[in-house]
Parts: structure tokens; sequence; C-alpha cells
């Protein structure tokens, strides 16, 4: 991740690739945007072929600050600037949020805020429920407002697609964003609707019974071989089961060694903190798509368990 991370500030702690303007105490939003680098304008130019004629229905998303181009998108395409996201996450302080980072990946094609809410606590852990707020001004992708837990004693998140409440927003960059915006602070209720669903979710997995085998059964599923697989793909298979048994016998988990809730809690872990199948170029970027908007293992892990 150090490669894509262009500019941020972080509070306190350091984070482990060191990059980032660091403060002791959350600022407010209008120092938040200078501190992540984000103090800047996406202004919009006609893209031209190199004969000087333009290209109809396109153009160029531009930085102000240097004027580099951040993607090419049709004419339908609506800016968010990085001010109204900061504008946007501003009515959350009321509840008690404080801006925790903020800042750009890929030379500013993709931004986020991430604020911290109070803490909170489901069954005997400490948890602390994070919202982020990602845009892209590449045209890759949609504004997304997404609820994150995390359980404080291993740094874990807590994304479960759980069936009863919704965690996340999302809208293209079409139409009308002053209203898109606007609906998406009325769903932002969906914080501590989550909090409360997952509550009640920790209670009843907390009371299901699930064996060591259940789970070999389980991970046979999510990572099936065959006698075709090479012996290379064999061998990283049992070194992620393995590591999901490793993490089942985790300190933290000890207490609901043998329920639902304590296989979840190694699937966060393993899906935090393992190694993917293949390591691709971009391995490091799905990784943070995957602890933002939830991972695939976990998703699969909790149908099996619920």
């Amino acid at each position: 991740m150090p490669a894509l991370v262009e500019s941020m500030f972080f509070v306190r702690e350091t984070p482990w690739h060191g990059l980032g303007t660091r403060v002791e105490e959350a600022p407010d939003s209008k120092e938040a945007i200078k501190l992540a680098g984000l103090d800047w304008d996406v202004v919009q130019e006609p893209v031209c072929k190199k004969s000087g004629i333009e290209i109809p229905g396109y153009l160029a998303n531009v930085r102000s600050s240097d004027d580099s181009v951040l993607g090419i998108v049709t004419k339908k395409y609506t800016i968010v600037q990085n001010r109204e996201a900061f504008e946007f996450t501003d009515s959350l302080v009321d509840s008690g949020m404080v801006y925790e980072t903020a800042g750009s990946l890929r030379d500013g094609r993709c931004v986020w805020l991430l604020g911290k809410m109070p803490k909170d606590k489901i069954l005997d852990d400490d948890m602390e429920p994070y919202v982020c707020f990602t845009n892209t001004h590449d045209g890759t992708g949609a504004i997304r407002v997404v609820c994150t837990p995390v359980r404080v004693v291993c740094n874990n998140t807590l994304n479960f697609a759980l069936n009863t409440a919704k965690r996340s927003w999302s809208a293209v960059h079409r139409g009308n964003m002053e209203s898109k915006l606007a609906e998406a602070q009325h769903t932002l209720g969906l914080i501590t609707d989550y909090q409360y669903q997952l509550k009640v979710d920790a209670h009843r997995l907390a009371s299901i019974r699930v064996s060591d085998d259940a789970v070999e059964a389980m991970l046979d599923r999510i990572y099936p071989v065959t006698d075709k697989d090479s012996d290379i793909r064999k061998k990283r298979v049992d070194m992620l089961k393995n590591n999901m048994f490793a993490c089942m016998q985790a300190e933290d988990i000890k207490k609901y060694r043998g329920t639902a809730w304590g296989v979840m809690m190694a699937a966060t872990d393993f899906a935090d903190h393992s190694e993917p199948l293949r390591k691709t170029a971009s391995f490091q970027e799905n990784r943070w798509g995957q602890i933002i908007a939830g991972h695939p293992f976990v998703d699969q892990m909790y149908k099996f368990v619920a």
C-alpha cells in the first residue's frame, strides 16, 4: 500500500508504512482537508486528438493544484469535490464522530475520509465503529459510505454482510449529486442500525456450536482442490487452512471457541492478515478495498455458520 498512498494525515498512531502527517488531536474539517493534502479541486477540460480536434462526449478530470490528469470521463460524469465530501461528513460530528485519517491514493485518483464514532461493546469486546467515505476522480468507481466496526483487542474489521442490516451506501457520478449526498446523510442511520444488529447477531452466533470438522468442510468448499491441481496450489491451500485453524486457537477468542461467533472472529483475523493464494501486483490495493467494503471469505464463512 505505501506506493498507493500519495498524501494523508493520521491521529497519534503512525501507520505501518510511515507515510503522512501526524497530529495529536483530530482536526476539524477545514484543517483536515489541508493536512490530508486534499485542498484542491477537480476541473474538467476537453479531450483532444493529436491534431487538436476535440473528441466529442469526453472530458479530462484535471487536478487544479498541478494540472495532472486524474482520468477521462464522459460528459455525464458529475464531479464531487473533496470539500463537498468533508462537508458531507461534518454532519456526523454532532453525533460524536472525530476525523481519524484522510488522504489520497493512486496520485489523487481515489480519496478517502475515515471518522471514528464513540466506542461500543459487542459481547465482552470493545468495538470502535468507523465511517469511511471514499470517492474516485478517475471515473472508475462510485461515491461510497461504509460502516466498518473494528474489534479493538486485535484491530480486526467485522465487515459481515448481515441479512438484517445494510452497512454501506453508494452512488454513481451522474445526475444530481447534491440530492444523492443528502440521501446518503439520511441513510447514515445505518451506522446505528448495523451496530445494533451486529450485537444481536453476535449473541445468536455465540450460542451456535460449530465443530472443527464443520469448519474444515466449509474451507473445502471455499478452497476446493482436485487431482488436476498443481502441487503448489495444493500446498498453498493447505497453508491457508492451517492459518485459519491457527486463528481459531488465538487467546483473544478462546472464550468463543467451538461457536459460530468464534469462527467468525477467526475468519476476520484470517482475512485481515493472511496472504492471498496468488500475490498479484494489485493485491495490496485489493486488500484496502476488502477491509473497507468487506472480504468475500468472511461473507462466505458467515453464510455457512449463520
